[in-house]
């Protein structure tokens, strides 16, 4: 071999290979991170400021940070220092969580496209545009008037982050479809058809992609051909379609499926065969983030009830409640003893894994300056700045512009080398450590 093969073939084995990164964790979405965060109030390690609101999760890899804004904007950033490195702007808001994997950055547009993306330099390697993207919506959404009218939920934040495993990226679509797509070419591989939007995450474990959509059902797909293995059916609601549906991406651990649901439960499934072992009922309550499961516990945020819950993992009792003070869209990130996870009211909370009590709480800008005044001083919502304007379906689009005023954190932390990194709809990724 000659001598510059042999140094290029040393470097090569000798180099570490960068593991990837993704939404919560790993494809199995458990949200457990290795490492401590900080365990006391932290300080502000850098601040990258975005040119849009940040609804998705970070991630970290290779000494870069990637997230994805509303802006349109994919960006890298420096890990160390939050300079930014490149930016890739896609044609439309961008709502998806970046996942890395073997030097590509993965993610989906909000025009329904999946595009890869060169680690190194953010240019395109390919994109797989799908037939169409659209929001869940419905006749009488919520029960607001105009019950013949078709009303797109605001509520419908996230689009679908991708899973990349078996040398394919998983991903689900506004068309209703789950999609498999070769990870090198771009070719479709399969896709599967569900009921109505999916705009859940895909977990994958062992040979088997686990992912709900908005047709209440949560599905068990073969990762290599795309037939189903079992499907699982949550609470319906055909008059208001407000107690329905799938925004929570399944967490898959030690052979079971916990997931939230907006028929307000948490579900506990055997992952062989979608046998439900327990629900946890929440008043009504959307369980829209991730849960995160680790030595033998559910955490998992609600939404109007604003609680931050533990359950067991084997019986689903509730071990303790943390109250926040508004809604949790956010899925827990679990690192070292605590478990961060963000509210609606610009606030990240670090509460202790085994007792719930608070250990800090971080305030983004947009909630310390809190423009239209929605907040309370210990961070509960100010019910009457929150009144309705014009008392129908707009409203719900009036209360997420004053929570993107307070800088809401509604995607999941990111946990590395004793950093938590949060995005916020401030238009703000903070490093704390």
């Amino acid at each position: 071999m000659r001598p510059v093969a042999m140094l290029a073939f040393l470097a090569a084995v000798s180099s570490p290979a960068v593991a990837q990164s993704t939404f919560h964790g790993n494809v199995a979405r458990s949200g457990v991170y290795a490492g401590a965060g900080p365990a006391q109030a932290p300080s502000l390690k850098w601040t990258f400021k975005a040119a849009g609101p940040i609804v998705t999760s970070p991630a970290v890899a290779g000494g870069v940070v990637y997230i994805a804004s509303l802006s349109g904007h994919l960006y890298a950033l420096d890990q160390a220092t939050g300079q930014e490195k490149w930016n890739f702007k896609s044609s439309r808001p961008i709502a998806s969580s970046p996942t890395f994997d073997d030097g590509t950055v993965y993610f989906v547009s909000s025009a329904g496209s999946l595009a890869a993306i060169d680690a190194a330099t953010g240019q395109p390697k390919w994109v797989y545009a799908i037939e169409h993207e659209r929001r869940f919506e419905a006749q009488g959404l919520h029960g607001y008037p105009y019950p013949k009218q078709t009303i797109p939920d605001a509520w419908d934040v996230f689009t679908s982050s991708p899973a990349v495993a078996h040398g394919k990226v998983y991903f689900g679509s506004g068309d209703g479809n789950v999609y498999a797509i070769e990870a090198k070419s771009g070719v479709l591989a399969w896709k599967f058809a569900t009921g109505d939007v999916v705009h859940a995450s895909p977990a994958v474990a062992g040979n088997i992609v686990y992912i709900g959509s908005w047709d209440g059902r949560l599905y068990a797909i073969d990762a290599e051909s795309g037939q189903q293995k079992w499907a699982f059916e949550a609470g319906q609601d055909p008059t208001y379609h407000n107690q329905v549906g799938f925004q929570s991406s399944p967490a898959v651990v030690d052979g079971m499926v916990y997931v939230g649901c907006r028929d307000a439960h948490v579900y506990a499934l055997d992952a062989a065969t979608g046998r439900k072992k327990w629900d946890y009922p929440t008043s009504k309550s959307w369980v829209n983030g991730t849960p995160a499961v680790r030595d033998g516990t559910v955490y998992v945020g609600t939404s109007d009830t604003s609680r931050f819950m533990a359950l067991d993992a084997r019986t689903g009792r509730l071990r303790f409640t943390y109250t926040a003070g508004a809604y949790i869209f956010s899925s827990a990130a679990l690192a070292g003893d605590l478990a961060y996870f963000g509210s609606h009211n610009g606030r990240l909370y670090a509460v202790n894994a085994k007792t719930g009590d608070l250990a800090w709480q971080f305030q983004t800008e947009g909630a310390k300056r809190d423009p239209m005044k929605i907040l309370n001083a210990d961070g509960s919502l100010n019910r009457e700045a929150m009144t309705p304007t014009f008392g129908d379906f707009q409203d719900m689009y009036v209360d997420f512009y004053r929570f993107v005023s307070v800088g809401a954190i509604m995607g999941s932390p990111a946990v590395e080398e004793g950093v938590v990194y949060v995005g916020s709809t401030d238009g703000n990724l903070y490093a704390l450590k």
